[in-house]
């Protein structure tokens, strides 16, 4: 933990105002954080030579976010997919796994079938392919078509964690590179972290080989553990809110973060909602308690004041379900009856 905040304090953080106005996070902070090790949360600590408990794992995020938040939110994308391949325990994941802990390649997700309800947003079947081996639908492997509405990393990773469903809404979990025949990456224009690459990706009968296919699973058993995992990304939103209490320096502010914190590391999956709206309207408030505070300079946008609230207005909906939003509707007086 003392090198990620080393790596927060020394070089994400005073990096932060020219990260907010690049196209691209500089190649010189992943290459840091894959260097020190951090490109390999997620994986067995043999492999990775992390020993982190989910409270050590939550402070390093917390920690990026408060340096640098595109460049925490580039690097975060990456440990989901390390993690998801490490689960995984397939042929595929045995390949990869050494190169993704090293940083050698790097890992972007894009899993909307999964995480939502309804129809699926990209669609699996199996490969019409006669030539593919084993012949259609057998080893041949899927074709996956459908637009990835949120893709993070574009330009600076080499393969995505995409997710589809198929007709019987089994989930199909694969590695595709980025450069793969029928992807199409549109850029979105971005409130804040716009140096993340985030884009919106087209994903045109994408061929997906046996080999590249992670688990098959129905959709049912990821939402149901789902449920469990909604409170990680709430330490984004800690990181975000503690680099604001911090230039304002409020203990009251403080405290309310230590408690937040120890919220969002408790939290079931009953409770998680709840504890992700608390960190993120804290986040907001504490970056409109800086702008005050620090005052007229507050409004100029390369201000930190002005980028934490950017961000903090961000993670209020990124990763959200809508038992988050609610949570957050009533926090933000919306639903309260007048």
């Amino acid at each position: 933990m003392q090198q990620a905040r080393h790596l927060a304090e020394e070089l994400l953080f005073p990096a932060a105002g020219e990260v907010d106005r690049a196209e691209r996070v500089p190649g010189r902070l992943l290459d840091a954080l894959a260097g020190n090790g951090f490109y390999g949360i997620g994986a067995p600590a043999e492999l990775s030579g992390l020993d982190l408990d989910d409270a050590g794992r939550a402070a390093v995020t917390e920690a990026f976010a408060g340096g640098c938040l595109a460049a925490a939110f580039v690097w975060m994308q990456h440990r989901g997919a390390v993690r998801a391949v490490a689960a995984s325990g397939s042929d595929a994941a045995a390949r990869l796994l050494p190169d993704l802990v090293a940083g050698r390649v790097r890992a972007g997700i894009a899993i909307g079938a999964a995480t939502r309800t309804g129809p699926p947003v990209i669609r699996a079947t199996a490969d019409p392919d006669p030539a593919a081996p084993g012949g259609p639908g057998g080893p041949g492997g899927w074709r996956f078509d459908g637009t990835a509405p949120w893709v993070t990393g574009w330009g600076m990773i080499d393969t995505l964690l995409m997710t589809a469903r198929d007709e019987r809404d089994q989930l199909i979990w694969a590695l595709i590179p980025t450069d793969a025949a029928g992807l199409r990456a549109e850029p979105l224009d971005l409130v804040a972290v716009r140096a993340s690459g985030t884009v919106t990706l087209t994903v045109d009968a994408v061929r997906v080989p046996a080999d590249r296919v992670l688990r098959i699973e129905p959709h049912a058993a990821y939402l149901a553990r789902d449920a469990e995992s909604l409170a990680g990304n709430g330490f984004l939103a800690l990181g975000v809110a503690g680099r604001a209490i911090s230039l304002l320096g409020s203990t009251a502010l403080d405290r309310e973060l230590r408690r937040a914190r120890r919220r969002l590391l408790a939290a079931t999956g009953d409770d998680a909602p709840q504890a992700r709206a608390a960190a993120g309207e804290l986040a907001l408030r504490a970056a409109g308690a800086l702008a005050v505070h620090q005052g007229s300079g507050s409004v100029l946008a390369s201000s930190h004041a002005a980028r934490l609230i950017r961000e903090a207005t961000f993670l209020l909906t990124f990763g959200t379900r809508p038992s988050i939003r609610a949570a957050l509707l009533d926090r933000l007086g919306a639903t309260r009856p007048r």
